[in-house]
């Protein structure tokens, strides 16, 4: 289930982005992006949630009208699970509609795969 990022979920949230290549090995950077996501209100993080575990993360940001999706992480432990595709798939339903929702560059490849599977998927 996808749920919205809270100041109490700093942690967890931090080491989940910690795995994206734009912030790896670059804890300044990882800082300022958790305090973007906290305090600019065109940048939402959410975090993905099965039973009481915290598995991966996710981060929007509002641009001209469009949500980009620009963190896209999953607990390595936890990959190839489908999870991504969970949170990629949640994100397009909730903002598909009123705004048009795209991929930053970093997560743009996995993207495009989720989407494709997001449609085929509504197809059948």
């Amino acid at each position: 289930m996808l749920i919205r990022f809270k100041k109490n979920m700093e942690k967890i949230a931090m080491g989940l982005l910690s795995f994206m290549p734009d912030v790896k090995n670059d804890v300044k950077k990882l800082q300022n992006t958790i305090k973007e996501y906290e305090s600019n209100p065109n940048w939402n993080l959410y975090l993905w949630k099965e039973d009481d575990d915290v598995l991966g993360a996710a981060g929007v940001r509002l641009e001209n009208n469009c949500i980009i999706i620009q963190h896209v992480s999953v607990n390595p432990s936890h990959r190839n699970l489908g999870i991504g595709k969970k949170m990629i798939n949640e994100l397009i339903k909730l903002y598909d509609g009123e705004h048009k929702v795209l991929p930053s560059d970093d997560v743009q490849e996995f993207y495009l795969k989720c989407k494709d599977n997001h449609i085929q998927n509504e197809e059948q």
